[in-house]
């Protein structure tokens, strides 16, 4: 029996295939392939669409995959949410459906909307938006490039945005956020009653998880003099207890703790000044909680 996996092709393709690495999977594509090759024989991952892995999922074509929050919600597809997998194709950062216009609109509400002309590729959850506001506006579905489409061709778009740097470079502001989206590991009704399957979903979601939470943390190891050693851990933030050992020379102990990348680069200097030595960074694969 194989776990049917739907993966993200596109922007999200890289981003995707590192996460897994850093879960133990190693996944390989060829370029004009949508088969990849992973290392784990219970697995059969196909690369899809983030948009048509929610409604595949839902029907049971496959029996579960990551794909985005937004995608789900535009098309309203039954299905079981596993987790959340907070990461993108530039940052960890979540991403925004929002309602853009050019600089020099009209519109600065929904209500302005009225009767205009819309393109996204967001078309039901567009439409929703309009229903929830009141409004009567004609919806088009886009192919992409949106952002060249106004105001020439449409008066407004909707779009998603990881930085807004697109929609500045093309004269563009936002009126309003639709909804904000980040990665999802969603699974099948079917996939989620069959025990065999449910099993290797849920480890996928602890390994998945582990490797997300570690994505921005790092080990630290550090060896102390005992007659500075209150002083020097007292350096560390509140929350992070390290783990002490003795070493052979009775006047000094081990710690090691894990803190975020940002706090290590501030607190290195610190702590050496202090009197720790030795003092070595390790990246992470995984952390469990």
């Amino acid at each position: 029996m194989k776990l049917k996996l739907g993966l993200p092709k596109g922007s999200l393709q890289e981003a995707t295939f590192a996460l897994f690495a850093r879960a133990g999977y190693s996944i390989k594509v060829d370029g004009r392939s949508y088969q990849p090759i992973v290392d784990d024989e219970t697995l059969e991952p196909v690369l899809l669409r983030p948009q048509e892995i929610p409604l595949y999922v839902a029907d049971g074509v496959i029996d579960a995959g990551l794909t985005g929050k937004d995608w789900i919600e535009d098309t309203g597809a039954d299905l079981q949410e596993i987790c959340e997998l907070r990461y993108s194709k530039l940052t960890n950062n979540p991403i925004r459906i929002v309602l853009a216009v050019h600089q020099d609109s009209d519109i600065h509400s929904a209500a302005d909307l009225a009767g205009k002309r819309l393109a996204s590729e967001y078309v039901r959850l567009t439409q929703r938006y309009l229903d929830k506001h009141g409004v009567q506006a004609e919806v088009e579905f886009s192919w992409g490039a949106d952002e060249v489409k106004v105001p020439t061709l449409v008066d407004a778009i909707v779009v998603n945005t990881e930085t807004g740097n697109s929609l500045r470079a093309h004269n563009l502001r936002i009126v309003d956020t639709l909804l904000t989206s980040t990665t999802r590991f969603v699974a099948s009704n079917q996939a989620w009653a069959d025990p065999w399957k449910r099993e290797r979903i849920e480890s996928l979601q602890i390994l998945l998880t582990g490797a997300m939470n570690a994505s921005k943390l790092v080990g630290l190891k550090m060896n102390l003099p005992k007659a500075s050693q209150s002083e020097i851990l007292s350096i560390l933030p509140a929350l992070n207890t390290p783990t002490l050992s003795t070493l052979s020379d009775e006047n000094w102990v081990a710690a090691e703790v894990i803190l975020s990348e940002k706090e290590v680069r501030d607190l290195i200097p610190a702590l050496k000044r202090a009197g720790a030595t030795g003092l070595v960074e390790y990246p992470l694969n995984k952390v469990i909680y």
